[in-house]
């Protein structure tokens, strides 16, 4: 059984966390003449980490945005053609979804939920398709005659 050198990082990342994450204080302190209160989750090079090394933080993140750019969207959806929407889709959400994938070896199945939640919303407003439809048969009905994402 091979293990990518990715998920095994991300083991023992997690691992040296909670291992050391007793260490961590939680209270004030201070450095040099600055007091600096810890926080829950850093970003850093455009990655949210949480305390414990998770990407709980990035995924958050990065679902919020992506909706919040579907909002914008959906609200010129009539007024724009397929394929603006799709150029607009591509570079507003999944862009964001793909930015940091690497980053995401190893997440967890309820993680991997939200972010394919994004995309099976962009491509049900890109289908005009209702919310309780599967997007799986619309993008094999699409898929040889357009890309979609």
């Amino acid at each position: 059984m091979t293990i990518s050198l990715r998920a095994l990082e991300c083991r023992c990342w997690k691992q040296l966390s909670a291992w050391r994450q007793h260490q961590i204080p939680t209270t004030l302190m201070r450095i040099s003449n600055t007091h600096v209160l810890p926080v829950s989750s850093v970003r850093d090079l455009g990655v949210y980490l949480d305390a414990d090394l998770s990407t709980t933080a990035h995924v958050t993140a990065t679902v919020r945005s992506c909706f919040m750019a579907l909002w914008l969207i959906r609200s010129m959806w009539r007024s724009q053609t397929k394929d603006t929407l799709l150029m607009l889709l591509r570079a507003l959400v999944v862009s964001k979804v793909d930015c940091y994938s690497t980053v995401l070896a190893g997440v967890s199945l309820s993680l991997t939920h939200r972010l394919q939640s994004v995309l099976n919303t962009a491509a049900r407003l890109v289908f005009s398709a209702r919310r309780s439809e599967h997007v799986t048969p619309l993008l094999r009905k699409e898929s040889s005659s357009v890309s979609v994402f």
